[in-house]
């Protein structure tokens, strides 16, 4: 069976780029738009991405977001009142400056990120200290101009949610900053299965316009990170360009401090790349599209299809997501195709199987296949999809700790990333350091470790300030 599906998608480990590739574009996630750097998102590949807003929308609604919706088009005078961030985006920015057959009086950008626009429109309507805090979210596509791209990674257009809030205080600010961090990484746990670094990122690699941006990386299973997710503290930085202020409790005005957070359909990426294989997607049960697929064995026989009907009916009405193949191909093809589609558990039922009172069932995070009696359906099959979410989740975190290694010298640091590992090493704090990290051994800082332990600078050998994490990432 691992041969056929060897020939439909390149090897894993020796040729990673191609077997991602394959197994975005044959198990039906995406295709590629016309547009160069764009992609279309197909149903398969859609319904991970709602799976992911509901588990999201819902962790939102308890820190006090709502959603809400904000223009694509943002006027380019937005874009230049906070210096830093337009000179961040620039190079990414696309610009509308023709419309309905006339040039336009100003040249309008298309959103690379809302913080301008939004900004604009809290400075409309915060007033008073009553106001806050003010949080809200949107969902929305946008638009970043790349020069290199691959589906779901680094597209010219993407889906994301972006949180922004303002507060009174920077304390609040920053609390808040942290918070919707740690909202990230429990999200990653236990909706992704996916274990993640959590830490505050240099100077270097903050957001442009952010007095502090703190990320969330993954590792995939090149060995290479992938950053999946990310909370600015704002500060007063957009407050003041767009004057979003309150009158406080003792009458007098103030600016208020902002923040933002957002991910995206990165996450799907991340998904594919942390927990696939030679045969195909391992989807995390919780946003996965298809949770469970029946496939019935010598469907024809009287019974076999009508049973399958009724199993899948008890499964749905228990809230999982089931659906029944009783497509003409045959049960071997099936079972290919719905393992290369990553469902995490498979059931054959056939004649012997009714007859027996029993379900065959097969796991996608293994290989073999154990029954189950067909009255404790709902009941198994629950504690399978979760038991399969903690085994995904354990895998990845042995591989990730595994590969975890640390390094005093820059040859050490090198070794480390062409090893597949991220590298901790210590960091004096000076920029140019930063840089010959990334010269000698193609290696960015991704987050600081929580606990400082190295002693020396990896790059100078000065007294290290921070312990930071190096990695090759997409």
């Amino acid at each position: 069976m691992e041969k056929s599906f060897v020939s439909q998608i390149a090897d894993i480990d020796g040729d990673f780029a191609q077997w991602y590739t394959d197994v975005v574009v044959k198990t039906k996630l995406v295709d590629y738009g016309p547009v160069k750097g764009t992609m279309v998102i197909r149903p398969y590949g859609y319904a991970i991405w709602e799976n992911i807003q509901n588990e999201f929308n819902r962790r939102f609604r308890e820190n006090g977001y709502e959603n809400a919706y904000f223009p694509l088009l943002i006027p380019m005078s937005f874009m230049t009142k906070e210096a830093e961030h337009v000179e961040g985006f620039a190079p990414e920015v696309a610009v509308v400056t023709h419309a309905g057959g006339e040039k336009l009086a100003e040249p309008l950008c298309v959103r690379p990120t809302s913080e301008t626009i939004i900004g604009t429109m809290f400075g409309k309507w915060v007033e008073s200290w009553r106001d806050l805090p003010l949080r809200m979210n949107q969902w929305a596509n946008v638009m970043r101009w790349e020069k290199t791209t691959r589906p779901f990674l680094r597209t010219s257009e993407f889906l994301w949610q972006e949180g922004h809030s303002v507060f009174a205080t920077a304390e609040e600010a920053e609390a808040e900053t942290l918070k919707m961090l740690a909202v990230y990484k429990e999200f990653a746990k236990t909706c992704l299965a996916m274990p993640v670094l959590t830490g505050k990122k240099t100077e270097k690699e903050k957001f442009a316009g952010a007095v502090a941006t703190y990320g969330m990386e993954a590792m995939m299973h090149d060995g290479k990170s992938l950053q999946s997710g990310t909370s600015h503290y704002l500060g007063q930085n957009f407050s003041k360009a767009f004057d979003i202020k309150f009158t406080d409790k003792d009458g007098t005005q103030k600016y208020g401090y902002t923040m933002s957070f957002g991910v995206s359909t990165r996450l799907i990426g991340a998904i594919i790349m942390t927990h696939g294989d030679n045969r195909g997607l391992v989807l995390p049960p919780v946003v996965a599209p298809v949770q469970v697929v029946i496939v019935p064995i010598a469907s024809k026989k009287e019974g076999v299809l009508e049973n399958c009907r009724a199993l899948e009916t008890r499964l749905r009405k228990a809230g999982i997501r089931v659906i029944v193949d009783d497509s003409d191909n045959s049960p071997g093809w099936k079972f290919n195709e719905w393992e290369m589609k990553g469902v995490p558990v498979r059931i054959e039922l056939g004649p012997r199987d009714i007859e027996a009172g029993k379900m065959t069932v097969s796991r996608r995070d293994g290989y073999e296949k154990t029954e189950y009696a067909l009255a404790d359906a709902e009941t198994t099959v629950a504690a399978l999809l979760r038991e399969i979410s903690e085994s995904l989740y354990e895998r990845a975190k042995r591989r990730m700790e595994e590969r975890i290694v640390s390094a005093e010298t820059l040859q050490e640091l090198l070794d480390g990333v062409n090893g597949g590992s991220f590298v901790r090493a210590g960091w004096c704090g000076d920029r140019a350091c930063e840089d010959k990290v990334k010269e000698f051994a193609q290696a960015t800082s991704r987050v600081a470790c929580k606990e400082h332990t190295a002693c020396k600078c990896v790059a100078c050998g000065k007294k290290a300030k921070t312990t930071l994490y190096f990695a090759r990432a997409y």
